[in-house]
C-alpha cells in the first residue's frame, strides 16, 4: 500500500494521527450501521416472503372463483359487470424510518368495497370474485410498498459496504503506513541530531 505523499514533519505526523483516529472511528460506526441495515434488510425480505405466500393463496382463490363465475353467468355478463365496477385509488408517497434512516416509499389507499351491479342476473360467485380480487389487490399494493423499501435498503447496504471496504482496505492502511514512515524518519533525524551534538560536545571538550 503506497503511503501518502506528504513531508515527514512533526505537524504532518500529528495531522496523520488525527486522520487515522477519525478513520478508525468512522470504520466502527459504518460497520455498526451496515450490520443494522443488513438485519433490517433480512427482516424486510422475510416480510416479502410471507406476502408472496399470501399472494399465492389469494390467487389460488380468486382465479378459480372467476372461472366459476364465467361458467355460471357467461362471459358477456361478466364483462358488463366488470365495466360497471369503478374505483378510485389514492396513491401517495410516505417516509419510512428503518435503522435510524429515512426511506421514501409509496402507499395506496384502497377504497371501500361497493356493489356496482344489481342482484338481478348475478350469482353468489360475483360477490366471491369481488372479495377475492379486492383482497389480492390489497396484498399486491402492500408488496409494492415493501419491495420499494427493500430495493432502497439494499442500495444503502451496498453504499455502506463500499465505504467500509474503502476505509478498511485503502484509507486506514495507507494512513497507518504514512504514520509509520513519518515516525521512522523523525526518529532517524533525532538520532542524527544526537550524534551531531555528541560530536560537537567531544570536540569542545578536547
Amino acid at each position: 500500500m503506497a503511503k501518502l505523499n506528504i513531508a515527514p514533519t512533526k505537524s504532518n505526523l500529528l495531522a496523520v494521527k488525527e486522520q487515522l483516529s477519525i478513520a478508525a472511528d468512522g470504520y466502527e460506526l459504518l460497520e455498526q450501521k451496515r450490520e443494522i441495515l443488513v438485519m433490517e434488510l433480512m427482516r424486510m425480505v422475510e416480510r416479502v416472503k410471507l406476502l408472496e405466500r399470501e399472494i399465492d393463496k389469494s390467487i389460488a382463490r380468486a382465479y378459480p372463483a372467476l372461472k366459476s363465475m364465467l361458467m355460471t353467468v357467461g362471459g358477456d355478463r361478466v364483462e358488463r359487470i366488470a365495466h360497471a365496477v369503478k374505483y378510485d385509488f389514492t396513491m401517495k408517497e410516505k417516509t419510512v424510518t428503518i435503522g435510524g434512516m429515512s426511506f421514501d416509499s409509496i402507499e395506496v389507499e384502497l377504497p371501500k368495497q361497493q356493489l356496482f351491479y344489481s342482484f338481478m342476473g348475478t350469482a353468489a360467485d360475483s360477490d366471491k370474485v369481488m372479495v377475492s380480487f379486492f383482497k389480492l389487490l390489497a396484498l399486491l399494493t402492500d408488496m409494492a410498498s415493501i419491495r420499494t423499501i427493500v430495493w432502497r435498503l439494499a442500495n444503502e447496504v451496498k453504499k455502506t459496504q463500499r465505504r467500509v471496504n474503502a476505509l478498511d482496505k485503502m484509507v486506514i492502511p495507507q494512513t497507518r503506513e504514512t504514520k509509520v514512515y513519518i515516525e521512522s524518519v523523525l526518529e532517524e533525524r533525532d538520532r542524527e541530531n544526537v550524534f551531531v551534538l555528541k560530536s560537537l560536545k567531544n570536540r569542545k571538550n578536547k
